[in-house]
C-alpha cells in the first residue's frame, strides 16, 4: 500500500487542529500545518496557532518558522512539503496535513503550475504601488497586463492581486497564460476530509473564538506588531481591524465586531472553495473515529 497523506481542512474555527492531533496521535504520525499565516512568528493568538501543549502532543511542521517580513508562497510550500514528506513517511505510513489555507492545500494535493521566482526588485515595486496608490492601482495594471485573470479573480484580495501583477511583470506574459490547472501525480495516496459545520454553528464558534482571542491577549499582540503594519503578513483579519482602532478610526467594540464579521466572511469563502472540491470527504462534525474507519 502507498504511504498516505491525510488532509484535514475546513473553515476557520471548525475544529481542525484538535481533530488533526487526535488522528495523528492515534496513527503515530506527524502534522503538516497548511496555514499561510501560522508560518509567521510573533502572532500566535491572532492566527490561532497550535498552543505549546498541542505542539508538544504531536510534532508539527511549518508553524511559526518565519519572521514577519519573510516572503512565502503556496509554491514554496509545495516544494518544502514535497521535500519533507519522504522523511515523515520513513517514520510512519501516514502523515496528516491540517489547515484552512486552500491554496496551500491545493498546492500539495493538486500541484501548482511552474511560475517564475519573483525578484526582490519586482516584489518591492508591486508592494510600493499598492501601499502608495491602493488596490485600484493594481487593478489598473492588471487590466492592461492580464484582463483575462482580472475577469475571474477575487478583486478584493490584495495578496492575490499583487501576486498576479508580480507574475506578469516577472514572466513578461499574462499570469493567466501560465495557469494550466493540470493535476500533478503524487507518489503517495491522498485522502482529504473537509469539515463542513452547519453555518450558524460555525458563526457562533467564530464569534466566541474572537472573544477568547481578546481575552488571551490579541489586543497586546496587535499593539506589539503595529509598527510593522505595512507587512503583507499582517494584512490579516484580526490585526487589520485592531490597527484601525489604534489609528483612532474605530472604538474597541467596533473593531472586535468587525473582526467577527470579517472572519465570518472569510469562513464563507472557505466553504465555497470546499464545495468545489469533489475529492473531499465531508465531515459535518470533527470525528477522528470516522477518519480512522475510512482508512481501514
Amino acid at each position: 500500500m502507498k504511504k498516505t497523506l491525510i488532509v484535514i481542512t475546513g473553515p476557520t474555527a471548525s475544529g481542525k487542529t484538535a481533530l488533526a492531533i487526535d488522528v495523528a496521535g492515534a496513527l503515530g504520525c506527524e502534522i503538516i500545518s497548511a496555514d499561510s499565516r501560522q508560518v509567521f512568528r510573533g502572532i500566535p493568538i491572532g492566527t490561532a496557532a497550535p498552543t505549546p501543549d498541542e505542539l508538544a502532543a504531536v510534532p508539527h511542521h511549518f508553524v511559526q518558522f518565519l519572521d514577519l517580513d519573510a516572503y512565502y508562497s503556496a509554491a514554496q510550500f509545495e516544494e518544502d512539503v514535497m521535500a519533507l514528506l519522504p522523511k515523515l513517511f520513513s517514520r510512519s505510513d501516514y502523515a496528516v496535513m491540517c489547515g484552512g489555507s486552500m491554496m496551500y492545500v491545493d498546492a500539495v494535493t493538486r500541484g501548482i503550475d511552474l511560475l517564475p521566482t519573483i525578484s526582490n526588485e519586482i516584489r518591492t515595486r508591486c508592494l510600493n504601488l499598492y501601499q502608495r496608490e491602493g488596490l485600484e492601482a493594481v487593478h489598473r495594471c492588471l487590466e492592461t497586463l492580464d484582463p483575462a485573470y482580472l475577469a475571474t479573480a477575487d478583486l478584493q484580495n490584495p495578496r492575490r492581486m499583487i501576486h498576479a501583477l508580480e507574475i506578469c511583470l516577472q514572466a513578461g506574459v499574462p499570469y493567466s497564460s501560465l495557469r494550466t490547472g493540470a493535476v500533478k501525480e503524487r507518489p503517495f495516496r491522498i485522502v482529504k476530509f473537509a469539515l463542513q459545520p452547519e453555518r450558524q454553528v460555525m458563526f457562533d464558534r467564530i464569534n466566541r473564538r474572537v472573544d477568547l482571542m481578546m481575552e488571551q491577549g490579541l489586543f497586546d499582540e496587535a499593539r506589539q506588531v503595529y509598527p510593522l503594519r505595512h507587512l503583507n503578513s499582517l494584512n490579516t483579519v484580526g490585526y487589520k481591524e485592531l490597527f484601525r482602532h489604534f489609528d483612532g478610526d474605530w472604538d474597541l467594540p467596533t473593531a472586535v465586531a468587525r473582526i467577527q464579521k470579517n472572519t465570518r466572511v472569510f469562513a464563507k469563502k472557505q466553504l465555497t472553495w470546499l464545495n468545489k472540491s469533489a475529492d473531499a470527504i465531508p465531515l459535518p462534525t470533527p470525528s477522528a473515529d470516522a477518519i480512522l474507519a475510512h482508512l481501514q
